[in-house]
């Protein structure tokens, strides 16, 4: 049987989205349809980049949008709109300047080998060089001559910049990643998505890469297709897949699922949705994939058509005689099988070329640029989230409630194994929120790993990921976490006031927050925070003062980037449903109409008053994370009068100095050496530890060692150097084992100890 796992257009083109990874694994390694050598899995989002922006793509984009462009441009002027008619203007005439240096454009993004390290001099300074508006906005605020290193920062803009020119003067729903979201957002009927499949870019561009990639495969008629649908931008690309799926393969199996479906989706009533696709999985879909091929070879038949014949299946909904069937309750057999699955499934790569993947480094923020300008394998430490209390997300949701952690030894090498099969050796953890304990596990695993290995070619993986700001992330578990790899942290502070992370149910408060921010910083890893405003019964005070902590921990170089979404209500959140239970009497949502095609997302009254405050908050955070402006007044950043805020100017300094002595207190902490309760256990992260000649003084030796960029130095009794010594290689991160207090407080004398915690020995949690 073959399967042909489909990533539609277009998500993060940095990187594959890590559902197609997983249902390959699933697909590879479970023999489910006796898939195991027959499935392959398209990233038709890198490849409708590569198709579009390149010599070919932009000499048929322009031939077609010129006329547009010109008349467009003469409306602008007319309207006194120079400004865009100038841009549009001289995209029309540079076209030719756009065509030529389009394929080097890519190479450089992609840093692929025949990126010519030498036509960057070229392109930085060449008057022939095509330039946008992005690029000239980059250039004008240097300060400075351009350098070559500016090159790839460069021709990332110029891919925004001509991604700009598509949206305007081609096809308006383009946009570099997740095409045509607001198609599936705004208007949530099915009718608008039903006309976007007309949009140019799919016609003309996506089409007939499609046919070319499936073409090229010599597939059967009877080919089952899985189309991930992760994100509403990528809706209307998989209906428009599907539909091709139908026309050239009438005998096949479509089927789509993801993070759109799962949350838009669920209680879908459009059957015309089901004359493109056979059926929808939700969740994670190995249920719902494990339920209908038990079934296929149970009833002995060729194909899943031959058993949607009214039967409810575990986790999907299809169209039988004009009815939707559907069963989306639980089932303790398959849900069994779903955790095993989870814990185990190590997500597959192969096949995915991360070379053509673009690197786009289009801001001089190293949190902001983490995203974008790295190829990392996305995988998960845990599916769901440990916390899932938060009042505004999709807590009834499985995806959030539905807490498993994976194998983490497992997981480590079999992300090894991918990394060494693709040369991508970062990986971001796409997990809602990674356990403290399994990050630590992870990272010992890390560390370990180059001692442990078969083979002198292997490397530490690097990584990155969504965590929570909690009390768990001490200075020790930051200090390990760095050492072993991690490079940068996002987390939700949403609001940074002590009674808005109240009302919200996010689990922390601010003193919290500081302290993990604090030890990350410390610990030489980046960290970013999610912010959010318009809470239906947010006041002005509120905000303003969830804003001006945002700006002190900005100010105190405790955050590098930060964003501010606005609040969406939701239908699968908690306040959702307590509102439902008759909780939150002030929230008054607005019940969608009958014509609704998604369903998630719920107006309610009163939304757009928040609206105004959108730019303020967004041009100020862009500000802070380059440095700028952080000593300005919060109130200033607004065309319109707003409280001041209310909060200490010092407020954070003081949460500072709460996290200092915590990390003192613990530091100086010494474990019993006659019992181990609250003994704890320890690693050392110092490296080899040098006994100085010569030095110390009557009856002490001097040891010195690196760490932290720094060399450290300590006094130590004579007689127990070498004990001292052995102790801590005994007990190192990377060729050692971690050694219970007691252990150690055996070895090393108390004041010893105490001189080294912070300094290279670290506590485990």
């Amino acid at each position: 049987m073959n399967i042909v796992i489909i990533q539609p257009p277009l998500v993060q083109l940095n990187t594959p989205y890590p559902a197609g990874a997983y249902l390959a694994a699933f697909f590879r390694t479970t023999n489910t349809a006796q898939a195991k050598d027959s499935t392959t899995w398209l990233d038709l989002s890198t490849e409708l980049f590569h198709h579009l922006f390149s010599r070919q793509g932009l000499t048929l984009l322009f031939a077609q949008s010129k006329k547009k462009a010109l008349h467009l441009a003469d409306v602008a002027e007319r309207h006194g709109d120079d400004a865009t008619a100038y841009q549009l203007r001289r995209y029309v005439s540079s076209a030719p300047l756009w065509i030529d240096w389009i394929d080097r454009i890519v190479a450089m993004v992609c840093q692929l080998p025949q990126s010519g390290h030498e036509w960057l001099h070229e392109f930085v300074r060449s008057a022939h060089a095509p330039r946008g508006n992005r690029m000239e906005q980059y250039l004008t605020t240097l300060n400075r001559d351009v350098s070559i290193d500016d090159g790839r920062i460069l021709a990332s803009l110029a891919l925004a910049d001509l991604a700009d020119y598509i949206t305007v003067a081609y096809d308006e729903h383009f946009s570099l990643v997740r095409y045509a979201e607001r198609i599936a957002t705004s208007t949530a009927r099915y009718d608008d998505v039903l006309k976007s499949l007309e949009a140019p870019i799919l016609t003309t561009f996506y089409e007939t890469l499609l046919t070319q990639q499936l073409d090229s495969l010599n597939l059967p008629d009877d080919t089952q297709f899985l189309i991930s649908v992760p994100f509403p931008g990528t809706f209307s690309a998989a209906i428009y897949t599907a539909r091709y799926i139908k026309q050239h393969y009438p005998q096949a199996v479509t089927a789509i699922g993801g993070g759109y479906v799962n949350t838009e989706l669920r209680c879908i009533t459009e059957k015309r949705l089901f004359d493109y696709i056979d059926f929808i999985s939700y969740d994670r879909g190995y249920g719902c994939f494990l339920t209908l091929y038990d079934t296929v070879a149970k009833k002995n038949v060729l194909s899943i058509h031959d058993i949607l014949d009214g039967t409810a299946y575990y986790k999907t909904k299809y169209l039988y005689h004009d009815t939707i069937i559907q069963e989306l309750n639980s089932d303790a057999i398959y849900e069994k099988k779903e955790t095993e699955l989870t814990k185990t499934l190590i997500p597959d790569y192969t096949g995915i070329d991360f070379g053509r993947s673009p690197r786009m480094a289009d801001d001089t923020n190293p949190m902001h640029r983490i995203w974008s300008d790295g190829a990392w394998i996305k995988a998960y430490l845990a599916y769901g989230c440990y916390w899932h209390r938060c009042l505004f997300c999709d807590t009834t949701l499985e995806y959030v409630y539905g807490f498993c952690q994976t194998n983490v030894t497992a997981l480590y090498k079999g992300l090894q194994k991918q990394a060494q099969q693709t040369g991508v050796y970062g990986i971001h953890f796409v997990d809602e929120a990674c356990p403290p304990l399994a990050l630590q596990e992870f990272a010992l695993a890390n560390c370990a790993y180059p001692h442990t290995a078969d083979t002198d070619k292997t490397h530490k993986l690097t990584y990155w990921g969504n965590i929570r700001f909690e009390k768990t992330f001490s200075r020790d578990l930051a200090d390990l976490l760095s050492y072993g790899g991690l490079t940068g942290v996002s987390a939700g502070i949403e609001i940074a006031t002590g009674k808005g992370l109240e009302a919200i149910h996010k689990g922390t408060d601010i003193e919290n927050i500081v302290c993990a921010c604090a030890a990350f910083k410390e610990a030489g890893i980046l960290v970013h925070g999610y912010m959010i405003y318009g809470f239906w019964n947010q006041s002005e005070q509120d905000l303003i003062n969830s804003m001006e902590t945002l700006r002190q921990l900005f100010a105190a170089g405790l955050i590098d980037s930060a964003f501010f979404h606005k609040f969406t209500l939701t239908r699968h959140s908690t306040v959702y449903k307590e509102w439902q239970e008759g909780k939150h009497p002030d929230l008054k949502p607005i019940q969608p109409d009958a014509h609704q095609f998604a369903e998630n997302d719920i107006h309610f009254e009163g939304e757009h008053k928040s609206e105004k405050y959108g730019s303020a908050l967004s041009t100020a955070v862009e500000s802070w994370m380059h440095g700028q402006y952080l000593n300005k007044k919060i109130q200033s950043w607004f065309s319109f009068k707003m409280p001041a805020p209310s909060i200490a100017p010092d407020y954070v300094q003081k949460l500072i100095a709460i996290y200092e002595q915590k990390r003192d207190t613990a530091f100086s902490f010494i474990p019993s050496a006659s019992s181990e309760k609250n003994g704890g256990r320890y690693v050392w992260l110092g490296g080899d530890v040098i006994v100085v000649s010569g030095a110390g003084t009557s009856g002490q030796k001097q040891i010195c060692w690196h760490y932290m960029q720094e060399l450290q130095y300590a006094d130590i009794p004579a007689k127990k150097a070498e004990e001292i010594v052995s102790c801590l290689h005994n007990m190192s991160i990377t060729d050692g084992v971690p050694l219970t207090g007691k252990e150690v407080i055996a070895h090393i004398p108390p004041t010893v100890f105490k001189a080294l915690r912070g300094k290279g020995i670290c506590a485990l949690l």
